[in-house]
């Protein structure tokens, strides 16, 4: 999906002042907004994200309008699509959001920083599980001891997603890779059935058994059987009502400590550059991480919702969206954070930031 071309009306709304001790909002005692000046127009929060987070995101952004005066939300703002296309719609493209997310904590750091970017908040976690079709019969009684078995069955096409444009892609490779060392000794051992090209290499889709498709038409391939499962979010699994099955902790990417880190280091794949060149992914824990661009036109509105997305209402919202919540979250770059959200953060974990 082609990210939208910014309104005129969007880029042009003055930076907003952020007022200081008022009663209201959606902390109620919290930050607000103050009103927009007579004639200005009412600011406008824009958003380009992971696509799994356009299950929240918009309810999150909604909240913070109702209980912000003047302040508009309109979806037609708001991007979700793979993370990396999503960052790009920022570097490349030089489209100005308020608010940048992605499904992958090191991401923000490598695409925008230093231009675009020079602080992340990483508030939630999302592990992998295996969406299926429960009508699929070579996959009766899929759970979560048989599942790496159950989908090599003949019959059985798993969707997965374009890999250079959407973590969601790498990710499972990474759990392909990771099930295989653990179970079989391998990291080739179960991902070769999906893919040609060995593990740390640019991963080509074999069609006999695999179908390339974003994240976000999974649940209607699934619904009409054009495929029988596929890794996502956990959170996409229950927002969209689908058949899940849980992952082991070793290969589901979202465990955070030293260990697990370690762990899923060992899983690597090759990925297509927005220039062209080939770069090598290792697996880690899957963190999500939003921030304000430097070029957003409404930073103050941008660091209020993420500001939101870290309070309870916030994280509430996740939790019961799929996601596990970050409390408090963290921040990488302390150092050019808003002040608004100096209170809700603390450093970024060592082992997490050797990572970038």
């Amino acid at each position: 999906m082609a990210p939208p071309v910014p309104r005129p009306w969007v880029i042009a709304i003055a930076v907003l002042a952020v007022a200081a001790g008022a009663v209201g909002g959606y902390l109620l005692r919290g930050p607000t907004l103050a009103p927009p000046a007579p004639g200005s127009g009412s600011p406008v929060l824009s958003i380009t994200a992971a696509g799994t987070l356009g299950t929240v995101f918009p309810s999150l952004a909604d909240l913070l309008a109702n209980e912000s005066p003047g302040v508009e939300s309109p979806f037609a703002a708001q991007l979700y699509e793979g993370s990396l296309a999503a960052l790009g719609a920022v570097a490349q493209l030089h489209q100005a959001y308020d608010v940048a997310a992605a499904a992958d904590f090191r991401l923000i750091p490598e695409l925008l920083y230093p231009n675009y970017a020079a602080w992340q908040v990483v508030f939630a976690s999302d592990p992998e599980v295996l969406v299926y079709d429960p009508t699929a019969s070579a996959l009766a009684g899929i759970n979560a001891t048989n599942w790496a078995e159950k989908i090599v069955a003949p019959g059985v096409v798993l969707g997965v997603a374009n890999a250079s444009i959407d973590p969601n892609g790498y990710n499972g490779i990474f759990v392909l890779e990771l099930e295989g060392l653990e179970t079989m000794g391998s990291l080739g051992a179960l991902y070769g059935h999906f893919y040609s090209g060995g593990p740390g290499t640019l991963a080509q889709v074999d069609p006999a058994t695999a179908r390339e498709e974003p994240e976000t038409a999974i649940a209607t391939l699934l619904s009409t059987h054009v495929v029988q499962a596929a890794f996502t979010y956990r959170s996409f699994a229950v927002a969209h009502g689908l058949a899940y099955v849980p992952l082991p902790a070793g290969v589901d990417l979202g465990a955070m400590d030293p260990a697990s880190v370690a762990t899923y280091a060992q899983a690597s794949t090759g990925i297509l550059a927005a220039n062209g060149s080939l770069t090598t992914v290792h697996g880690a824990p899957l963190a999500f991480a939003a921030t304000v661009p430097t070029t957003a036109p409404n930073a103050a509105l941008g660091a209020l919702f993420i500001h939101l997305l870290v309070a309870p209402q916030g994280t509430a919202l996740l939790n019961a969206s799929g996601f596990v919540p970050i409390v408090p979250a963290w921040v990488e770059g302390p150092g050019a954070l808003p002040a608004v959200l100096a209170p809700m953060v603390v450093p970024l974990p060592t082992d997490l930031a050797a990572e970038l």
